[in-house]
């Protein structure tokens, strides 16, 4: 497919209770969590920038206000700060920042899935091709692309749709979306179906997509379906699965690093790697790490 669409859209599921953190999650979203000083929220809004991405639709739920609040201008403390003058804290928000009419909010109303909540952005994404963020993944780039980035080059050499795929341990695909694979030159996968959580002896291969997508608008009609399928919730996976043959479906191994911030160690882990990114901080992490590496 030549000159496909531009990409400036992303959708943002940001509607999930986060359970697994639980009691700092009872108050605030865990997407507000942070990593190192950023939150998580922020990481993902950073990625989909530097991928070309223009207008944001963040899928949200109850409680999740304070997610809209940060990306708006706080004048009191933006005004504090700089009567303090304190300049290298106002840079600091400005990443915080997206301009007026470029960021809306959509209510899912109910848990049902990941292909429920892409469903309620359907008037967003209308006929244009879309990225999705889970921001629960971060992806700590290994050439200076972000992975997002990657997946946009992907996409408009294919034309298609593109997800960024990892190999997970066989015993492990119970968790994820898996791959049916056809050609694959080491960097671009060919996919021929896809099969959400199967069971390892069922699992066509162990290529698992992580929460980073370029879809094509053609998986909207499959959506707006609402058909239900593993774990009784509308199965993203599902919907995109039924496109292939209509528009070219590739995974791409990304470059970089992801770590699942959705579970504790991935979290803690995140921390670190990213913490050691910085020069500000890293003799001192690399420190205080070896403090309790002697203590094991």
């Amino acid at each position: 497919m030549s000159n496909p669409k531009p990409l400036r859209k992303a959708v943002l599921p940001v509607a999930g209770l986060g359970t697994r953190f639980l009691p700092a999650t009872k108050a605030m979203p865990k997407e507000m969590l942070p990593v190192v000083d950023r939150p998580l929220i922020q990481y993902a809004i950073d990625e989909a920038r530097e991928a070309g991405i223009e207008e944001f639709c963040l899928i949200t739920g109850r409680g999740k206000d304070s997610l809209i609040d940060y990306f708006d201008i706080a004048y009191e403390l933006e005004d504090t700060l700089r009567e303090r003058h304190k300049l290298d804290c106002l840079k600091a928000l400005e990443p915080s920042f997206i301009e007026a009419g470029s960021l809306i909010a959509v209510r899912q109303q109910e848990p049902l899935g990941l292909g429920h909540a892409i469903w309620c952005a359907r008037a967003f994404i209308g006929d244009d091709p879309f990225a999705i963020l889970l921001p629960d993944d971060i992806v700590q780039a290994a050439s200076g692309k972000g992975c997002l980035k990657q997946l946009a080059d992907a996409y408009h050499e294919t034309g298609g749709s593109v997800v960024a795929v990892t190999e997970v341990p066989r015993e492990q695909t119970n968790r994820y979306g898996i791959l049916d694979v056809g050609k694959d030159d080491g960097r671009l996968v060919e996919v021929k179906g896809l099969v959400e959580k199967p069971k390892p002896e069922d699992a066509p291969s162990n290529l698992s997509i992580i929460g980073r997508y370029v879809l094509t608008p053609e998986v909207m009609p499959y959506l707006s379906k609402l058909e239900k399928g593993a774990g009784g919730e509308v199965q993203l996976t599902d919907a995109m699965a039924k496109t292939i043959g209509e528009v070219p479906f590739h995974g791409l191994r990304y470059e970089g690093t992801r770590y699942d911030c959705g579970n504790k160690l991935g979290f803690l882990e995140a921390q670190v790697a990213f913490a050691l990114e910085r020069p500000d901080l890293a003799d001192g992490v690399k420190t205080f790490l070896k403090k309790y590496i002697d203590k094991v």
